[in-house]
């Protein structure tokens, strides 16, 4: 059977926290705790005309994937409300693919 995860492209994560009210909503966390968090990294500068600042989105141990979603052939809230399309849910294997063609700024989290 093949294991499913999230892939994270922070690269096109717009900072929006829709991830974060979705899966806050969908689990009925209380507040305070969270099942994906978005930290922001930086700015930092790159060289002399050059800044970068990132928004990274991390599951936290509250993040089951949707279970309950999933079953019924639904993506994890977080995937479904995601406006910069920055996620994507499927089997292990193939993000894993995906993520080494790109390359850079890409999480992986398998539960």
């Amino acid at each position: 059977m093949a294991r499913n995860g999230l892939l994270i492209d922070y690269e096109f994560c717009t900072g929006c926290h829709s991830c974060e009210v979705a899966c806050k909503k969908e689990l009925d966390l209380p507040v305070g705790k969270w099942g994906i968090k978005l930290t922001e990294i930086g700015p930092m500068q790159i060289n002399a005309d050059k800044w970068e600042l990132d928004y990274i989105p991390i599951p936290t141990e509250f993040c089951n994937l949707c279970s309950e979603r999933v079953a019924k052939g639904e993506k994890p809230a977080c995937v479904h409300h995601c406006l910069g399309k920055a996620m994507e849910y499927g089997p292990v294997e193939e993000l894993a693919s995906k993520m080494a063609a790109k390359g850079r700024k890409m999480v992986l989290f398998v539960p």
